[in-house]
């Protein structure tokens, strides 16, 4: 079987007043459909670049990017978004929560993107999510009653809603305690362990090497030497 994301000596380049910005150079890398992947190095080194990259929101400048058996460097904007809005599911280091909804609605969110061939109901999905990451207890609650580290569950949940095959994870422990930390990465090591890809950028190295495998980036090319 060919890998889940196979990049082929891809660059992204960002036009800018003083001069072009690459942030990512002839990077190439295969995932395996299943794995678990860190990817780390400093502040600027093209992480959060090459997850959004790998999640569709953004186009290769040049290379070659495929998803499966897709070249997505051939594909519609439409068709980006279909993909994207079915298979892939974000987690960022800010939660992104709107404050004004509780918990079962901020995670029904994702419904107005995730897409699916057959007419299953979001709400009683969501309400399951919610109760697997501990917190169906507390469903009606706000964001503002939660801790970081039940913002950041409440944000998995939400990730989750339609039962995308790709989890991309920017920072997700960043605004949380360690101990919070380890058990944001335990819910996505379970996650993994049920068959979906998990792709972790963090600044964390100790939660990094837990991961299956680590990729480490400098000046938005792979260092082998380092990872």
């Amino acid at each position: 079987m060919q890998p889940l994301i196979q990049l082929q000596e891809v660059s992204k380049t960002y036009p800018m007043p003083g001069g072009d910005v690459h942030a990512l150079r002839r990077v190439s890398l295969e995932v395996e459909a299943g794995e678990f992947v860190s990817v780390v190095g400093t502040s600027g080194s093209g992480k959060t670049t090459l997850l959004y990259l790998l999640g569709l929101l953004t186009t290769p400048s040049g290379g070659r990017y495929r998803l499966g058996d897709r070249p997505v460097e051939e594909l519609s904007d439409r068709e980006r978004s279909a993909i994207r809005g079915r298979e892939v599911g974000f987690v960022f280091q800010s939660f992104h929560l709107i404050p004004q909804l509780d918990l079962l609605d901020n995670v029904l969110l994702a419904s107005r993107y995730a897409r699916r061939a057959r007419p299953v109901s979001f709400r009683e999905e969501a309400r399951g999510l919610i109760e697997r990451v501990g917190l169906g207890h507390r469903i009606r609650h706000r964001p503002g009653e939660l801790s970081g580290g039940e913002m950041q569950r409440v944000a998995i949940a939400r990730a989750l809603l339609g039962g995308p095959s790709l989890i991309l994870a920017d920072e997700p422990t960043g605004n949380i305690d360690q101990e919070n930390g380890k058990q944001i990465f335990d819910l996505l090591q379970s996650l993994c362990d049920e068959g979906r890809t998990i792709i972790l950028v963090t600044h964390d190295l100790a939660l990094a090497r837990r991961a299956g495998r680590r990729i480490h980036l400098r000046d938005g090319e792979v260092d082998d030497a380092a990872a």
